[in-house]
């Protein structure tokens, strides 16, 4: 394991289902699921290409103008909102783009669905004719290795299948677990063993537990279970992901405050924010 720069994280989308441009919803954000990590060499690393991927790619085309950009990009799976930001994606449309696009194989072809949405009637510029030169590479049990991070994929709990990921540096550790949702043993096992000791756990809870009751099924997880994840783990921190589009920013805040009288170490994600992974 290479121990070079520190993990630095930020997060570009933290809504969950659809994104919510509405005032009381932007102190936590209204872009759906995306996040970006540095490591060597400047390689890009982005969990997710919810609408938040639309300003990462803006941000990234200023700061790489004139140099060439190398991005992977991890999908947990193909539901709109973690894919629907990627049509938006500014370095998609830029020559001296490359982009590796990663998902779980049993999830199917990345190319196939990727290109489905952006498709007539759906949207007017054809998947295969953008400027980067993508590369698609399907994944299975076994970690690969980008830019001096470890990589793993597991299965988790959603319909129609989701894939979490574990990255691992020499400094630090960070799960991404999102959309999942408990009452699966063999899968709840699976997440629990994916995050042990990590040192940030970001994890679906899109419900409050009273909501969760009425909404069994829906593939989502609620604070009291991401508590329980991260306490059998032996989680560092845990930040709170995914957020229910009808939570607004007081909403969220009470989720945080419950949380933390449990798990001290809890964080609602915030558009914007970032943290940088650097174990003592």
């Amino acid at each position: 394991m290479e121990h070079g720069n520190p993990l630095l994280l930020k997060l570009w989308g933290v809504r969950g289902s659809t994104p919510t441009p509405v005032r009381a919803n932007l102190g936590f954000g209204g872009n759906t699921s995306c996040l970006e990590i540095r490591a060597a060499d400047d390689r890009v690393i982005i969990l997710d290409a919810g609408t938040g991927i639309r300003l990462l790619g803006g941000a990234l085309m200023s700061e790489f103008q004139g140099r060439p950009l190398k991005v992977d990009i991890f999908l947990t799976h193909y539901h709109w909102d973690h894919i629907q930001g990627l049509p938006f994606f500014a370095p998609l449309y830029r020559g001296d783009t490359e982009i590796t696009l990663h998902a779980a194989g049993k999830l199917g072809s990345i190319h196939d669905r990727l290109r489905g949405q952006m498709s007539a009637p759906y949207f007017p510029v054809d998947f295969d004719s953008a400027s980067a030169c993508i590369r698609f590479v399907e994944l299975d049990a076994s970690p690969i290795d980008v830019a001096g991070l470890r990589i793993s994929c597991f299965p988790m709990h959603h319909p129609q299948g989701a894939f979490g990921y574990r990255l691992e540096s020499g400094h630090g550790v960070a799960v991404y677990a999102s959309d999942l949702e408990p009452g699966n043993t063999d899968l709840d096992r699976v997440v629990r063993e994916y995050a042990e000791s990590a040192d940030t756990l970001i994890y679906d809870s899109q419900f409050t537990p009273e909501e969760y009751l009425t909404h069994k099924g829906w593939g989502h997880s609620h604070w009291r279970e991401a508590v329980s994840v991260a306490s059998d783990a032996r989680v560092k921190q845990l930040v709170l992901f995914h957020h229910d589009p009808s939570h607004d920013d007081p909403a969220v805040e009470r989720i945080e405050s419950d949380t933390r009288r449990v798990f001290e170490s809890t964080l609602a994600a915030r558009e914007g924010w970032s943290v940088v992974l650097a174990r003592r």
